[in-house]
């Protein structure tokens, strides 16, 4: 048995340890949060963007049941377990980090992504309405840029879609229309989500140093004490 100030180090770790399976529980429901957001949009959103978001899902499951192995080595005082425990917390870490980072590069792309998106999703409107109709009806916007976009990729028909909600007239023709395009409203409710994620990635991981910093401790006083014995 561990005494004195390791047996602190040791209630720290199981304090920890929860922290940690609280920290999974975030992670997971901020990945869900994300991906169903991103749900009805697919079609202007790369699939980039959303597997960023199911990576800190399958991070906050990984965190889990790494918890649960740390509390088991801690309570045990298993000296092995403890160290593959902080050995896991340290993948876990990297893995968050990589998310992180990967989301802020991948805010840096939307604009330019998004857009390619559109200008080809306009051209099959009439084929397929439902992605363009609910995007202008969400962001109260219309066409990519502006709404004269409509008008070399749609035979110069506006979709109702594009028609104010409180205009008294909307005749399909420019008239009682949304003036803002998608674009600028779309990409900048894209990036605030990355921005989440990799905000939650990075932020949540250095909470694993200390947790990591507990653990490589309290393994060496498990150590030395197996060596004492």
């Amino acid at each position: 048995m561990v005494e004195g100030g390791m047996k602190c180090v040791k209630l720290l770790l199981f304090a920890f340890n929860f922290i940690f399976v609280v920290v999974g529980c975030v992670l997971i429901g901020v990945g869900a949060y994300i991906q169903i957001q991103f749900k009805d949009y697919l079609d202007f959103v790369e699939g980039q963007f959303s597997s960023a978001a199911a990576l800190l899902i399958a991070v906050g499951v990984i965190i889990f049941f790494i918890a649960a192995f740390g509390c088991c080595g801690a309570w045990k005082e298993n000296y092995v377990c403890v160290m593959i425990f902080s050995v896991l917390l340290g993948i876990v870490f990297i893995l968050e980090i990589a998310g992180g980072i990967a989301g802020y590069v991948l805010h840096d792309k939307v604009e330019d992504g998004v857009k390619t998106l559109m200008e080809d999703s306009m051209k099959r409107y009439n084929a397929d309405p439902t992605i363009w109709d609910l995007v202008q009806k969400d962001f109260k916007c219309c066409g990519t840029t502006n709404g004269t976009d409509w008008v070399s990729a749609n035979n110069g028909t506006y979709p109702k879609s594009c028609c104010k909600k409180d205009a008294a007239t909307c005749d399909g023709k420019g008239t009682g229309i949304y003036t803002e395009g998608c674009l600028d409203a779309f990409v900048n409710w894209v990036k605030d989500k990355i921005f989440i994620v990799g905000g939650v990635g990075i932020g949540l991981a250095f909470v694993q140093i200390v947790g990591i910093l507990f653990a490589c401790c309290f393994g060496r006083a498990l150590k030395k004490e197996y060596e004492v014995v």
